[in-house]
């Protein structure tokens, strides 16, 4: 979108998102509201929001939740949803995407995940909050999924957040075009970047891409100029290894506008929403939650470098 377009064309302009999350005290400064885009050009071993994968809305389904009143297989035209001997049987690859299932499904074993909507129907929600950021140095927080992959949406988001007055972050996989992150670069205030893995290869192997592009585009923001808060997803037996922890060092003290290393310990949360979604394709690395401790031992490693930002 041109750096030319009104209020009302950034307002028009149209995304794709899962969620809206407000009173956030763990995404940036202060207060915040984290609005989360579908869409990832990654396939962590250890993903968290798996919903956020794909681009567009997709059914979950928790069968636990089912009592069998068999309104999704009276709703559903392509027989996705069937009661057999008087159970639901949920034929996942007939489903079309429609939703219609969903709708009346009360008892919510069926809900529609990701929904289109406007910058501006966003950004109304957004402002609700207004004066607890004012108060607590918050602001807005596009995360994901990958910001980037709906670059004209983000990108019309920031602008009317900007104009608006609040203070933008956006959290990104870095696994982007140059030209794209350099385009919200004026919009934004801060830079939430995963650093997943120092080794290539396992990055490759964790993740399905290198990070080479990813580390080129986070040295080429920091020379930019942009505030950076690096964000390393730490798995036990993952990447936990020395070798890990000191190219986060190096990486880190090579970074003129760095404004910490924060840690984000694995957990298990992102397991059960893999079989809501019916996303088998996925390598999952499983460990176990790591104890307080080992944590603490993590960011005692990184020691001047560490931040809870």
């Amino acid at each position: 979108m041109s750096g030319t377009a009104t209020t009302a064309d950034l307002r028009a302009v149209t995304g794709c998102i899962f969620d809206i999350q407000r009173f956030s005290i763990h995404d940036g400064p202060g207060i915040r509201t984290n609005v989360f885009l579908k869409g990832c050009p990654l396939r962590c071993a250890w993903c968290h929001n798996p919903e956020g994968l794909k681009p567009h809305g997709e059914l979950s389904y928790v069968p636990d939740r089912c009592i069998g009143c068999g309104y999704c297989a009276r709703a559903c035209p392509n027989g996705a949803h069937q009661m057999i001997g008087g159970k639901h049987a949920f034929f996942r690859e007939r489903c079309r995407r429609c939703g219609a299932c969903a709708k009346g499904c009360y008892a919510k074993a069926l809900e529609w995940v990701g929904r289109d909507a406007t910058v501006g129907e966003v950004l109304d929600e957004v402002l609700r909050d207004r004066a607890f950021y004012e108060t607590s140095g918050g602001g807005l927080t596009l995360s994901g999924g990958e910001p980037l992959l709906q670059l004209d949406f983000a990108d019309a988001l920031l602008r009317a957040a900007r104009e608006a007055g609040l203070h933008n972050v956006v959290e990104t996989c870095g696994f982007a075009e140059w030209a794209d992150l350099d385009r919200l670069r004026p919009a934004v205030d801060l830079w939430l970047y995963d650093y997943k893995h120092t080794d290539p290869n396992a990055h490759r192997r964790f993740t399905g891409v290198s990070n080479e592009r990813i580390l080129e585009n986070l040295r080429r923001l920091d020379a930019a100029g942009a505030a950076i808060v690096l964000r390393c997803p730490i798995v036990p037996g993952g990447n936990d290894d020395d070798a890990h922890f000191e190219g986060i060092r190096r990486l880190a003290g090579e970074l003129v506008n760095l404004k910490g290393v924060e840690i984000m310990p694995y957990h298990r949360l992102g397991e059960g929403k893999l079989l809501r979604f019916g996303i088998s394709d996925l390598k999952r690395y499983v460990a176990t939650d790591p104890p307080a401790d080992v944590v603490e031992s993590w960011r005692r490693r990184l020691g001047e470098f560490t931040t809870t930002a």
